[in-house]
């Protein structure tokens, strides 16, 4: 039985994890870093992302012309989170705290730390509905030059030169199986050491025990990330009031060490957890063909042209429209029985308009060159990632008519036909709206309105054209699958990272950080996540409870 202590103990190498243990040992104290995964996964779900950061009023947007704020901003934010619950105290006292940060020092702080952004802010989650309801105003998606290693390599450096300077221990293959309390404080933890294992990063590891360990701390920090590794327990927190049934398909946004089991283990330790029923799972899911992980699921980024059809083939009514309301959409593709939804698009708008959520699928974003990216977006075709998808991907359907499209479609969900002539008459009839530059259309509107922003104008959004036209083509229809991924809930935690018990009081000697706490104070979206604000969050977290353990 290992046995050592800290000042503080870390569970969880993930971005969250990492940012505490910087500013832990900043502040002089001893950090032991435990993580059930191995070297090869520090940096943990983050190092997938596309690196995404929500900032407010930036150089970057400032060149783009856009006109931010933090009053805007807040009115975003908190017509989006729609707080409604007691226990919403703490999430929105965190949600106020990230806007101040993200207006104020976020920006130059982790620019000293070497971060650098891509010039063109992306405009995600853009609600369509009402000026003080969901979505953001303005863009304000800033891309971390590297994609999401951009964002966890500087940390991971850092992490390195506190080892090198005897203040971090890591302590990988280590298990916690359960926190240790003496009069009420957590005091410690103990569990297990698992098998070396040589899997790379986000594969699937082995669960051999080989010893166990018990550590002392004056504090403990959670920052284990959040469920969507584990369908069954987002099955189990599932709000079927709110959005239907649960899937019985879907597939995994996060590797499977992504399993919730640090909340519960917290949370049986007297821990409260709220708002477990928010939850954040997008609607545009691929089944990778190349997985790293089981049932590797990609999300695509979609511009505002691609027609969205239900299951049924009936198209879907604004803010049901592609980058626009992921949780009105998800509630909307449920109430038609089926788990599925389609795009159905030309190859312009493949070209211009789709992009692949994750650091691997974004090799350009990654190299950090201009060069890179000028081929990559602005070259013939769509990225290689994008075409690889097309070519080799289960979901996709690629035809030069639309009675061979529909076919193909009717092939891949037989339990779901479509009419093929509901469709063509769909579709003339949106081809109809194109010939003037006003429309009745509520996406032609939104594709132009897209278009006055020179970001989308230039490397986003595609030139309005009539999908049958077959000079456009050829036609591509994508099967859409639910992708998990985030928790909106979690852990219930003050401003400071500090763990609360279900009445209120401090659970002394205990942390939570990142996902595993809703992203702060137990959920700091709300209902609604504005993007950019899940690594946005894991950094605001992980520094205030660095900070404070």
């Amino acid at each position: 039985m290992e046995k050592q202590s800290a000042d503080v103990i870390i569970i969880g190498g993930g971005l969250a994890g990492l940012v505490a243990a910087y500013e832990a040992t900043q502040r002089g104290r001893s950090v032991l870093l435990l993580d059930q995964e191995g070297e090869q996964s520090l940096g943990g779900q983050a190092w997938w992302s596309l690196g995404g950061l929500f900032m407010i009023d930036t150089p970057e947007q400032r060149r783009m012309g856009i006109r931010d704020s933090i009053d805007l901003a807040r009115v975003d934010w908190m017509g989006s989170a729609q707080f409604d619950r007691a226990e919403d105290a703490n999430p929105r006292a965190v949600a106020d705290a990230y806007l101040d940060f993200a207006a104020g020092e976020m920006r130059s702080w982790l620019h000293s730390l070497g971060f650098r952004w891509f010039p063109v802010v992306g405009w995600a989650e853009r609600g369509g509905s009402h000026a003080d309801g969901h979505g953001n105003s303005v863009p304000r998606f800033h891309i971390t030059w590297g994609a999401g290693t951009g964002v966890v390599k500087p940390f991971m450096k850092l992490a390195y030169t506190a080892r090198d300077a005897g203040r971090l221990t890591f302590g990988f293959r280590h298990r916690v199986a359960g926190l240790k309390t003496e009069n009420g404080r957590i005091t410690g933890v103990h569990g297990d050491i698992l098998a070396d294992s040589d899997k790379e990063r986000g594969q699937s590891t082995n669960r051999d025990v080989t010893g166990g360990f018990e550590y002392a701390a004056e504090n403990v920090i959670v920052a284990t990330g959040g469920i969507g590794g584990n369908h069954d327990m987002v099955r189990k927190y599932w709000p079927t009031d709110r959005l239907g049934a649960a899937p019985i398909k879907m597939v995994a946004g996060v590797p499977d060490y992504v399993d919730g089991q640090m909340q519960q283990v917290a949370e049986a330790a007297g821990a409260a957890v709220i708002n477990a029923d928010r939850m954040w799972h997008y609607t545009e899911g691929l089944q990778n063909w190349d997985p790293i992980w089981p049932n590797h699921g990609i999300r695509i980024l979609p511009g505002p042209s691609s027609m969205w059809f239900d299951a049924n083939g009936d198209r879907m009514p604004a803010p049901c429209l592609p980058g626009f309301d992921t949780l009105s959409t998800l509630k909307r593709i449920m109430q038609t029985g089926h788990d599925h939804s389609w795009f159905v698009l030309t190859q312009k708008i493949i070209e211009k308009e789709f992009a692949l959520s994750g650091s691997e699928q974004n090799p350009d974003l990654v190299s950090g060159k201009w060069g890179e990216v000028i081929k990559a977006r602005l070259g013939k075709g769509a990225t290689d990632a994008v075409e690889a998808f097309k070519k080799h991907g289960e979901d996709f359907v690629v035809a030069d008519d639309l009675e061979t499209l529909v076919t193909g479609m009717n092939e891949l969900t037989p339990q779901a036909p479509l009419s093929l002539d509901h469709i063509r008459g769909q579709i003339q009839a949106r081809d109809a709206q194109i010939d003037n530059p006003f429309s009745k259309d509520a996406q032609i509107t939104a594709i132009r309105g897209a278009r006055n922003y020179r970001g989308d104008k230039l490397i986003r959004t595609a030139k309005p054209h009539r999908i049958l036209d077959p000079k456009n083509g050829p036609l591509i229809a994508v099967r859409l699958n639910i992708l998990t991924r985030k928790s909106l809930g979690g852990l219930h935690t003050d401003i400071t990272g500090q763990v609360l018990r279900p009445d209120g009081t401090a659970f002394e000697g205990l942390f939570a950080a990142g996902e595993v706490s809703g992203f702060g104070g137990g959920g700091y979206h709300g209902y609604n996540a504005l993007e950019g604000t899940f690594l946005g969050g894991c950094i605001f977290s992980g520094r205030k409870a660095g900070q404070s353990a």
